[in-house]
C-alpha cells in the first residue's frame, strides 16, 4: 500500500471514529424506548430535520450515481431527473410536512410509516399495515443493495482490494451503526455528513474546472461531443457487444449521431420527484421534527442543498468527460469518476475526507433504509399483529434481528460487482413512491378515502412497478416510460374508485381529518 493510500485510509478511518462516537454519544437516549429509536422523540431541530432528510435521501447516488449519468450520456438524463427532484422535493415539504407531522400525531402519535396509516383508517384488523411493512422490507432491502454496491466500488477503487470483501465490509461498519444509535444517531450524523457530501461536491467542481482551463473549456469539449449538452438530445457510446466503448485511432472515445430526446423521455425523468410523496426516509423526518411551525425554515434549508447538491453533482460528470474522456469505458465504470477526480487532484489527506463524502452519503441513507425497514417489521408486524403485549425490549430485541437479516440480503443482492447504482435506485425509489405517495396526498387531504381504497392504492403501485419494469416496459415506444409514472398515476385511480364504490370512513375517522385540517390536534 503506497503512502498516499496510507493518508487516505486514515483520513476515512477518522471520519468513521467521528460517526462511530455520534452512534455511541446518542446509544443511551434512543435506547430508552422504542419511540426513542424509531423517531427521536420527535426532538429534531429545523437544520437536523431539513439536512438529515436530503442526506438520507441522496445516498451514494448523488456522488456516484449521477454524475456517472451525465458522464456516460450527457446533460439531459442526469439534468432532467435533477430537475424533478428538485421540484419534488419542494413540493414535499410545502404540501405534505406540516399536515403530516400533524396528522402523526392525531393517529395516535404514530412513529412509523405502517403505523400511520393503520391508525388514520382506525384498522382493527391490521390489513393497511401488514402490507405497507411488507413493501418496506422489499424495497428498502432493495434500497440497502445500493449503498452495499457503492461502499464495494468505493473501496476496491481505491485500495485495489476484492469488490466482494470491500462490499460486506461497508456492509458491517453500517449494521454496528444503525443497531448502535438508532433514529437520532442517523439523524445527527446525517446533518454532519450533509455538510461533508456538499463540500465535498464543491471542492472537486472548483478544483476540476481550474484543471481544465475554466468552464468555457468543459463547455467546447462536451459541445463537441454529438449530444452530450443538449437538453433536448442525449449522447450515444459507440459500445462493444460487452459493453465497452470504442476509442478512435486519436485515443478519443467514439460516440455516434445523438438521440432526440422528446417529451415523454422528459416527462419519464422528471418523475421522479413524484416519489418523494412516499419516500419514508424524507416523510419520518417530517413526523420527528419537534415544532411544525418550524417546517418552512427547513424547507429552505433543504432546498438551498438539493439544488446546490444536484446541479454540482451533474456538472462533475460534464467536466469528467473533458479530464478524463477515456478512464471510465462502461456504463458501470462511470459511476466512479468522482473518485477518479478526487484521487488525481486532491492531496491525499484532503482526498480521503472527500472519498468520505462517499461514504458518508451511504452511510446516511443506509442506516435509514435498515432502521426504517426493521421498525416495519418489528415494530408494526411483530407487536402490531404477532404479538400486541410485546415490551419495548423484545420490539428492540426483534428490530436488530430483522436488521442483521436484511443486511445479509442485501448483501447477497450486491454480489454482482457490475452492478449499476442509478438503475438499483430508480427501481426502489419507483417502489416507494407508486406504493405510498398516492396513498400519502389522499390520506392527508381527501376525507372521502378509506381503508379499502387505501389497500387497493397500495397493491396496485407496488405491483405495477414490477409489472412495467419486469414486462410492459419491455415493448418500447411509448411503454419505455419510468414505471414510477405510469403505476402513480394507476394507483391513484384505484384509490379514488374503490373509494367511491365502497363504504364511505367512519365518523370517528372524519372527525380527525376535519381536526387535524383546522389545526386542532
Amino acid at each position: 500500500m503506497s503512502a498516499e493510500t496510507i493518508q487516505i485510509l486514515i483520513s476515512m478511518v477518522i471520519y468513521m471514529a467521528a460517526v462511530i462516537g455520534i452512534g455511541i454519544l446518542f446509544a443511551k437516549k434512543a435506547n430508552k424506548n422504542s419511540e426513542n429509536y424509531f423517531l427521536g422523540g420527535r426532538s429534531l431541530g429545523p437544520w437536523v430535520t431539513a439536512m438529515s432528510a436530503e442526506a438520507s435521501d441522496m445516498s451514494g447516488w448523488l456522488l456516484m450515481g449521477l454524475p456517472g449519468v451525465a458522464y456516460w450520456c450527457g446533460l439531459a438524463d442526469a439534468a432532467w431527473t435533477a430537475i424533478g427532484l428538485a421540484i419534488g422535493t419542494y413540493f414535499n415539504w410545502l404540501i405534505t410536512s406540516k399536515r403530516l407531522r400533524r396528522y402523526s400525531v392525531r393517529a395516535n402519535n404514530a412513529i412509523t410509516l405502517p403505523e400511520f396509516f393503520s391508525n388514520r383508517f382506525r384498522e382493527k384488523t391490521p390489513v393497511i399495515m401488514t402490507l405497507a411493512a411488507a413493501f418496506i422490507l422489499i424495497f428498502f432491502t432493495v434500497y440497502a443493495a445500493s449503498c452495499f454496491v457503492t461502499c464495494g466500488k468505493l473501496f476496491s477503487t481505491l485500495f485495489g482490494t476484492p469488490y466482494v470483501a470491500m462490499m460486506l465490509l461497508g456492509a458491517v461498519f453500517v449494521l454496528i451503526y444503525t443497531i448502535l444509535g438508532g433514529f437520532l444517531a442517523e439523524s445527527a450524523s446525517d446533518f454532519m455528513q450533509a455538510i461533508v457530501m456538499i463540500t465535498a461536491l464543491t471542492i472537486i467542481v472548483i478544483i476540476g474546472t481550474v484543471k481544465a482551463g475554466g468552464i468555457g473549456e468543459v463547455i467546447t469539449n462536451a459541445q463537441s461531443i454529438p449530444g452530450f449538452l443538449d437538453f433536448f438530445g442525449l449522447a450515444t457510446p459507440t459500445v462493444s457487444e460487452a459493453g465497452q466503448q470504442f476509442i478512435d485511432s486519436a485515443g478519443k472515445p467514439v460516440f455516434g449521431a445523438a438521440r432526440d430526446y422528446g417529451a415523454l423521455t422528459i416527462a419519464s425523468m422528471m418523475a421522479w420527484g413524484l416519489g418523494y410523496f412516499g419516500m419514508p426516509q424524507v416523510l419520518l423526518r417530517f413526523m420527528a421534527i419537534r415544532d411544525e411551525k418550524e417546517l418552512p425554515r427547513s424547507r429552505r434549508i433543504a432546498m438551498i442543498w438539493v439544488v446546490i447538491s444536484l446541479a454540482v453533482a451533474v456538472f462533475i460528470g460534464i467536466l469528467g468527460r473533458q479530464l478524463f474522456p477515456t478512464e471510465h469505458l462502461t456504463s458501470t465504470s462511470a459511476e466512479k469518476i468522482f473518485i477518479t477526480l478526487s484521487t488525481s487532484y486532491l492531496p491525499a489527506i484532503l482526498a480521503g475526507f472527500v472519498m468520505a463524502g462517499i461514504l458518508a452519503a451511504t452511510i446516511s441513507s443506509s442506516d435509514s433504509y435498515l432502521l426504517i425497514a426493521a421498525s416495519a417489521l418489528a415494530k408494526n408486524v411483530f407487536q402490531g399483529v404477532v404479538k400486541k403485549n410485546a415490551t419495548d425490549k423484545q420490539v428492540m430485541l426483534v428490530t436488530r434481528i430483522t436488521l442483521l437479516a436484511i443486511a445479509v440480503i442485501a448483501a447477497i443482492m450486491a454480489l454482482d460487482e457490475n452492478s449499476v447504482i442509478f438503475k438499483i435506485v430508480s427501481f426502489a425509489w419507483a417502489g416507494f413512491g407508486a406504493t405510498f405517495g398516492p396513498l400519502m396526498i389522499f390520506s392527508l387531504f381527501w376525507k372521502r378515502v378509506n381503508k379499502p381504497g387505501a389497500i387497493a392504492g397500495m397493491v396496485s403501485g407496488a405491483a405495477m412497478v414490477f409489472i412495467w419494469k419486469l414486462g410492459i416496459s419491455k415493448l418500447g415506444g411509448l411503454f419505455a416510460i419510468y414505471e414510477l409514472l405510469p403505476a402513480f398515476i394507476i394507483s391513484s385511480i384505484c384509490i379514488v374508485i374503490v373509494s367511491l364504490l365502497t363504504a364511505p370512513p367512519s365518523k370517528e375517522i372524519e372527525e380527525d381529518f376535519e381536526a387535524v385540517k383546522s389545526g386542532n390536534v
